[in-house]
């Protein structure tokens, strides 16, 4: 047997930075859903607009400075300015006195995130080559995970000492987003050189390439209205009856399997095919939704939590490297922003329609309705495929 060629140093770097910034921010994201729902008592539609408009914001402005790490050449100076951001939103967080402060604190982290996001997954595409995406995408998505692992595991110890003083364990995760900052200095700008006679990265390239890619964008805008902000199934733990550190230590569960296996998962879709491992993933995901949406023992909510996991390894990992197939090199960039930027417009609407039915029908209706989107999405791409090999004179 073949050994596998090692990853390059890029990737390791890259996976460090998102270890220590998601130790950051998952010392904060747990708490948030109850510190805005509980300590300033907004509503869960309030959430979901919160989080709806936080994470549009970070996928509309991720093809933005996709495009322009393309077309200037650099992927790190945009990764600094994105972490850096992040990080002036934390005290923001930590002072925040309405669910209005939470608003402006997530909007500005994540205005943080959708700079950072797309050059960072360039510089994976950038310095792996294709045969060994799937592994790349899948360990730096590991690292970035046990960070969100390492996280709430510190949050819950911080909330048995300090008691269950949440703005304080909001105050200390600044420390490592500091780190992950001071990292990303050590990446290597590896962005490739425009080629004679293609025409220059711009937002309307990345949007005009037709075929494989832009079906996957339909696909991906359709799915999305069935991805909600996963403080929904953090909810869901809460209204069983787990209390705020129990909350926290089924999302520390969730994390520590997802990053086990999110790596075999990369190496996986490497040999099987990333686009059939995608595909499977709209049907596991609406599974494991319906599973949340009849879920009433606190036993079965934590059993889901683990299932979640390897959907996410898909979605935040093998998507991904998929993408950096459709798209040409020179354009890796701006393809995954606009990847991204689909994803994020549906955000809004997902979560905030979560919300809606969460409050004036039921839990039940919220996630049943994720569910099937998520088979529509699926079933979509199939029948996309199909009519794409019925024009190509295939069977």
């Amino acid at each position: 047997m073949a050994k596998r060629p090692n990853l390059p140093r890029n990737v390791w770097i890259a996976g460090a930075v998102s270890l220590f910034n998601d130790i950051s921010s998952e010392m904060v994201y747990p708490l948030l859903p109850l510190f805005i729902t509980g300590v300033l008592g907004a509503s869960r539609a309030s959430l979901g607009l919160i989080e709806g408009v936080a994470e549009a914001t970070a996928s509309l402005l991720k093809v933005w400075s996709g495009s322009l790490s393309d077309r200037f050449r650099t992927r790190k100076v945009p990764m600094a300015i994105g972490y850096g951001l992040s990080l002036a939103a934390r005290p923001l967080i930590a002072s925040a006195q309405t669910w209005g402060a939470i608003l402006v604190a997530r909007f500005g982290d994540r205005v943080g995130k959708g700079i950072r996001t797309a050059p960072r997954d360039a510089v994976l595409a950038d310095s792996t080559p294709m045969e060994s995406r799937g592994r790349a995408f899948g360990v730096h998505r590991g690292m970035d995970t046990l960070g969100a692992a390492l996280g709430p595991a510190a949050a819950l110890v911080m909330l048995s000492v300090l008691s269950y003083d949440i703005r304080t364990v909001f105050w200390i995760s600044i420390g490592p987003g500091f780190v992950a900052l001071l990292l990303v200095a050590l990446i290597r700008d590896d962005v490739p050189k425009h080629s004679d006679g293609v025409p220059r990265p711009t937002l309307r390239a990345a949007f005009s390439q037709g075929g494989a890619f832009r079906q996957f964008l339909w696909v991906t805008a359709l799915f999305n209205l069935a991805n909600s902000s996963d403080t929904f199934l953090l909810l869901k733990a809460q209204s069983v009856g787990f209390s705020v550190g129990k909350v926290t230590a089924v999302y520390l569960l969730f994390n520590i399997f997802y990053a086990a296996v999110s790596g075999p998962i990369g190496a996986w879709s490497d040999a099987w095919g990333r686009g059939k491992v995608t595909l499977v993933s709209f049907f596991y995901y609406a599974l494991v939704y319906l599973g949340f949406a009849f879920a009433q023992a606190p036993w079965a909510v934590v059993v889901l939590f683990v299932l979640y996991g390897p959907f996410q390894a898909v979605e935040e990992g093998v998507k991904k490297a998929y993408v950096s197939e459709l798209v040409p090199r020179e354009r890796m960039g701006s393809g995954m922003g606009a990847y991204n930027a689909v994803k994020g417009v549906a955000l809004l609407p997902a979560s905030l329609m979560t919300g809606l039915l969460w409050d004036h029908v039921g839990p039940m209706a919220a996630f049943s309705a994720s569910a099937a989107v998520s088979c529509l999405a699926g079933l979509l791409w199939i029948a996309m495929g199909r009519r794409a090999r019925k024009e190509e004179g295939g069977p």
